[in-house]
């Protein structure tokens, strides 16, 4: 009988050890797991910061703010948007590379915000017109079939009245702006210019679809 105690006590003794082994084993599978997984997200961090960067460099942003997110407002910001970009379709020179757009863009502020304030006449509407060529920060933006992924870039920024309501935005060059919001289809030309001024792999990225967080409200970005 105490022959039999003593092979329960061995018995229990080697159980526990074991499942102190298990458990430890699984821990330092879990560990290495989050290692590992922490690796990754560090080089794709790193890969999307590096195409982003590039990218930047390659492009003019375009942004309009409305005074507030009123109807009558949100309707005002679309309006500017026309006129500024029917003015800018009549008399931004063809051929310009991105450097040559922007500095084009910052010598035509003043006439940009004279055809803002005339459209701000037409429509009674009594707000301030800021236009200036900066730099801002965008979070992930989809613009048709193209992510932006968040950074800061270059922009031909207008701010109407406080400048407190959602806004628009395009891309001035290459040229990928389109009014209509509901098919959403970049002009062609414009997606061929990007293709040249970013690697196969840069503009495969960009244009995956699933690369970066897609959000379809680029109209209302804060």
């Amino acid at each position: 009988m105490e022959g039999l105690h003593m092979k329960e006590a061995d018995k229990k003794a080697w159980i526990v050890p074991g499942k102190i082994r298990v458990a430890s084993v699984f821990f330092a599978l879990i560990v290495a797991a989050v290692v590992t997984t922490a690796v990754v997200m560090g080089d794709v961090q790193r890969k999307d910061r590096a195409v982003q960067e590039h990218l930047a460099e390659e492009v003019l942003r375009f942004h309009v703010l409305a005074n507030s997110d009123s109807r009558t407002d949100q309707a005002v910001k679309m309006e500017v948007r026309d006129a500024v970009l029917s003015y800018l379709k009549e008399v931004l020179p063809e051929g310009l590379d991105v450097k040559e757009t922007t500095r084009w863009m910052r010598g035509h502020t003043e006439k940009i915000r004279q055809v803002a304030e005339q459209k701000m006449a037409d429509l009674q509407m009594k707000q301030t017109v800021s236009v200036a060529v900066t730099t801002c920060y965008f979070p992930d933006r989809t613009y048709g079939d193209v992510t932006f992924p968040a950074g800061n870039y270059k922009t031909l920024r207008i701010e109407l009245g406080d400048a407190a309501g959602h806004n628009w935005w395009c891309v001035l060059y290459p040229n990928l702006c389109f009014l209509d919001t509901t098919n959403a289809v970049l002009p062609e030309k414009g997606k061929q210019q990007l293709k040249k001024v970013l690697t196969e792999e840069e503009y495969s990225e960009v244009t995956a679809g699933s690369k970066f967080q897609i959000r379809w409200f680029f109209w209302k970005e804060k």
